[in-house]
C-alpha cells in the first residue's frame, strides 16, 4: 500500500451521527471501486474506511459514522477536525479490500447495504453510472430509521442515469407519525422479497459484520452462489 498526503477539503455532518469527508490527495490515487482505505493516525494506529468516491474523481470521499464520543471513528473526526484548524494535512495508505467491483462481469449486479456501509457501494454505482454501463443494477440501503437517511435525492439522480438500475432505500423502523412511503423492515429480506433468485447476481455487501454474516447465510438459501459474493466483512466471520 503507497502513503498519500492528503489536504483537508471538508468536514459536513450528513447526519447526527454521520460525517462526509472530501480529501485531495497530492498525487493521483489508484483504486478500484469498492477497495477502502488506512486513515494513518501514527504508524502503529491506521483505521480502514471505505471510499465512497469514484474512482475517477478528483477527491476523495469518507462516510464515518460516529456515535460515541472518544470512539474509535469519533477520534479520527476529531483529527481531522484539529487537521484542518491548524493546516495541516492528513496522511492516507491506498488501496486495500479484496471485495472490489468486478468490472470484466456482466452479470446482474445487486449492491446491498446497511447503514454507513453505504460508502462502499457509492463507489460502484457512482463509477458504473460514468461508464455508462448497461447492466442490470439494483443497489438497496437499509437503515435503522428515516432520520438516519442521507442524499437519497442525490443517491436516486445519480443512479437514475444508469437504464437497467434502480435504487430501493429500506427503513427497518417506521411509526405512524413517519412519512415514509417506501419499503420498511430488513433490507435483505426486502431484496429476497423482490428478487426470485438471487443465483445470477454478482452481489456485493457491506454492514455491520453479524448483519453481513446473517445475509450470507439467508442469500445462499435463496440462490446466491458464494464464489459470486463479495464483502470484506467475510475475511473475519
Amino acid at each position: 500500500m503507497k502513503t498519500i498526503s492528503c489536504q483537508i477539503v471538508s468536514l459536513t455532518s450528513l447526519t447526527a451521527h454521520v460525517f462526509k469527508v472530501l480529501l485531495k490527495p497530492a498525487e493521483k490515487v489508484d483504486f478500484i471501486a469498492g477497495q477502502y482505505l488506512n486513515f494513518v493516525m501514527s504508524d502503529e494506529d491506521k483505521r480502514p474506511f471505505s471510499i465512497a468516491s469514484s474512482p475517477n474523481s478528483d477527491l476523495i470521499e469518507l462516510q464515518i459514522g460516529a456515535f460515541i464520543a472518544d470512539s474509535y471513528p469519533m477520534q479520527v473526526i476529531e483529527r481531522i477536525k484539529s487537521s484542518q484548524a491548524e493546516g495541516k494535512s492528513i496522511n492516507i495508505e491506498v488501496a486495500a479490500g479484496n471485495a472490489q467491483l468486478r468490472t470484466e462481469s456482466e452479470r446482474p449486479l445487486l449492491l446491498l447495504a446497511g447503514g454507513t456501509g453505504f460508502s462502499y457501494i457509492k463507489s460502484m454505482f457512482e463509477y458504473l453510472a460514468e461508464q455508462n454501463s448497461q447492466r442490470h443494477i439494483l443497489v438497496y440501503w437499509g437503515l435503522r430509521e428515516l432520520d438516519a437517511a442521507y442524499e437519497l435525492e442525490e443517491t436516486a439522480a445519480t443512479i437514475a442515469k444508469l437504464p437497467n438500475a434502480n435504487f430501493i432505500p429500506v427503513i427497518e423502523n417506521v411509526d405512524e407519525n413517519t412519512q415514509w412511503q417506501g419499503k420498511t423492515g430488513l433490507v435483505h429480506q426486502a431484496a429476497m422479497h423482490d428478487i426470485v433468485s438471487l443465483e445470477p447476481y454478482d452481489i456485493y455487501l457491506a454492514g455491520r459484520f453479524e448483519m453481513v454474516g446473517a445475509i450470507r447465510g439467508d442469500f445462499i438459501e435463496h440462490g446466491a452462489l458464494v464464489e459470486h459474493m463479495y464483502a470484506d466483512a467475510f475475511a473475519f466471520i
